[in-house]
């Protein structure tokens, strides 16, 4: 989704003439849209037709006069953005007050009331609690793709140590919640929820293959991304009974299990142990999955 964003804007684009004859790239006006579970960046389908970008545009157009034809109404703040933009506010403090009160309205509450809002606005979400860790997991993920981005970290390192060190970026970021993540877990695991915490596992597995820098297209795909999916849910799950410091045989275990995905001898027997895994929440259909993949 992320990735997608830019690709999504230059296809609006169009190429305009000016009086000069020459071309010039119009872009559409793209409005951020942040609710309480995603983040996602559209073209407005209202662009004014005959608006083209010059570069001095940038640069004047916060300190032009206002002119006979300019709308004032048209200068105003969408009201439904600005509710928007609080909610998120409302969302980010209430993070700090998880380890406290949980995954929890009381927590929601709190944060509203940091930040100055009305607390009546945690009746704005629908799912409450639920939108309250899928916010979580998509801040994860914005912080791991600006680290991957960075480049920094993983510059040295071939593909499995890269996987390693991504999950184990991804995995400390809830390492401070760690005491209330059991019960965010039964949140993602309610029926209504599991398609948006599906969907946000799958996004994050794919950042991780593509930072490794896979490229597959076939079947080899979906099996990577199973496998990969599996030794996530697996760490996870061993982190929350963890007690050794920093965590140190949760990342010992992480570093044990990509070892074995990438040993093509022990490849089926990783696949069956991952079906395992994570058939509990995904249901025997995976376990299915892999048995077909490789029985061919």
């Amino acid at each position: 989704m992320y990735r997608m964003a830019a690709n999504r804007f230059l296809h609006h684009a169009s190429l305009v003439k000016n009086s000069g004859g020459s071309s010039l790239l119009r872009f559409p006006i793209l409005r951020t849209v942040i609710t309480s579970s995603w983040f996602s960046t559209y073209a407005d389908p209202q662009t004014f037709p005959n608006q083209t970008l010059h570069p001095s545009d940038s640069s004047t157009s916060s300190s032009s006069p206002t002119t006979a034809g300019d709308d004032p109404r048209q200068r105003r703040k969408n009201p439904r953005a600005e509710y928007e933009e609080e909610q998120d506010h409302v969302l980010q403090a209430s993070l700090r007050h998880v380890i406290r009160f949980g995954w929890s309205e009381e927590t929601m509450i709190a944060g509203a009331k940091e930040v100055g809002v009305s607390p009546s606005i945690v009746g704005s979400f629908p799912r409450k609690e639920a939108a309250l860790v899928e916010f979580f997991m998509d801040d994860c993920l914005q912080r791991l793709i600006d680290r991957i981005d960075s480049g920094e970290e993983l510059r040295q390192l071939i593909p499995s140590q890269r996987i390693s060190k991504l999950v184990r970026i991804r995995l400390e970021m809830q390492a401070p919640y760690i005491s209330k993540w059991p019960q965010a877990l039964s949140f993602q695991a309610h029926p209504l929820n599991v398609p948006t915490s599906f969907k946000q596992r799958a996004m994050l597995v794919d950042e991780i293959w593509h930072a490794a820098g896979d490229e597959a297209s076939d079947i080899d795909w979906y099996v990577k991304r199973t496998f990969l999916g599996g030794i996530y849910s697996a760490t996870e799950i061993y982190m929350l009974t963890d007690r050794s410091p920093e965590f140190r045989d949760t990342w010992l275990f992480l570093d044990d299990r990509v070892k074995d995905a990438f040993d093509l001898k022990k490849t089926l027997q990783e696949a069956t142990y991952l079906a395992e895994a994570v058939g509990a929440g995904m249901g025997s259909s995976l376990q299915g999955f892999v048995g077909k993949v490789f029985q061919r």
